[in-house]
C-alpha cells in the first residue's frame, strides 16, 4: 500500500440466534472464524489483524490462530448494536489510515479477490469502499422494473447490471469515518464511495442454516475439483 497503515478488522460476535455460535462452529474441517484470519494472514499486506468480539473464548481462540483480540464492550455485542457503533469504538483504540473489515460470514473469499480489493483501495482516494455483487437479472423495485422494460424481452447480456452490497469486504478511511460519526453523519456510507465487485461465487453471507449448507456444498465442490484424484474424471 502507498505508505498507508492498513489494519484488518474481523467482527465476530459469539452470540447468534439463527446459527448458534456460528463463528466457532465448524464449516467442513475448521471453525468459521479461521477462514478470514487465514485469509488476512496469507495476504501479508496488513499492519495488524484484529478479531473484534465481546467473547473471551472467541478472542483467545483467534489469538491461537494468529490474530489479535480486540475486546468489544458488551453493550456493542447485542442484536441492536450497529456496525457504525462497534467500528467507531474499534477505531478509537487503533490508529491507522484505513480499516478493512473482512466479514467472518464470507468464508468463500479468495486471496486474489482480497488483493484486488486492496489494490482498489490503494489506487483510489475513496472515504468508503463497499463490496458489491453485479447482477444482470431483470430486477423489480417496489413493483416497478428497475433495469428492464416490460414492453420487450432483451438478452440478459445487454441488461444494465444492478449492484447489491454484500459486505464481504469494506474499507473506511479512519479519520473521515470518525469525523463523520462525531458530527452525527452516518459514516458507514460516508463521503465519497467506491464500489468493488466481488465474484458471485465468493459473496455468500452466512445468515441462515440454508446459507451455511450452500457454502459448505460450494467448499466441498472446490476441494473435489482441486483434488488430483479427480483431475482426469
Amino acid at each position: 500500500m502507498n505508505n498507508y497503515k492498513v489494519i484488518a478488522m474481523i467482527p465476530a460476535r459469539l452470540g447468534s440466534k439463527r446459527i448458534p455460535k456460528k463463528n466457532i462452529r465448524y464449516l467442513l474441517d475448521k471453525p468459521l472464524i479461521q477462514y478470514p484470519i487465514e485469509l488476512a494472514i496469507q495476504c501479508e499486506r496488513f499492519d495488524s489483524i484484529w478479531v473484534n468480539t465481546e467473547s473471551e473464548e472467541l478472542g483467545k481462540a483467534s489469538q491461537k490462530l494468529g490474530a489479535n483480540f480486540h475486546k468489544r464492550p458488551e453493550e456493542l455485542a447485542t442484536d441492536t448494536a450497529t456496525n457504525r457503533e462497534f467500528t467507531y469504538e474499534f477505531m478509537q483504540k487503533h490508529k491507522c489510515d484505513y480499516v478493512v473489515m473482512i466479514n467472518a460470514t464470507s468464508p468463500l473469499l479468495k486471496l486474489e479477490t482480497l488483493n484486488a480489493f486492496l489494490d482498489y483501495v490503494d489506487s483510489n482516494c475513496y472515504d468508503t469502499i463497499v463490496s458489491v455483487i453485479k447482477q444482470k437479472e431483470e430486477t423489480f423495485y417496489q413493483g416497478e422494473p428497475l433495469n428492464f422494460s416490460l414492453e420487450e424481452k432483451v438478452n440478459s447480456q445487454l441488461l444494465e447490471p444492478t449492484e447489491a452490497i454484500c459486505w464481504a469486504l469494506t474499507a473506511w478511511k479512519r479519520d473521515n469515518f470518525m469525523k463523520m460519526q462525531e458530527s452525527g453523519i452516518n459514516p458507514v456510507y460516508g463521503g465519497v464511495i467506491g464500489r468493488f465487485s466481488v465474484p458471485k461465487n465468493e459473496s455468500c453471507d452466512l445468515d441462515t442454516l440454508e446459507d451455511w449448507k450452500i457454502a459448505e456444498g460450494m467448499l466441498m465442490a472446490e476441494r473435489i475439483l482441486t483434488d488430483e484424484r479427480y483431475m482426469d474424471i
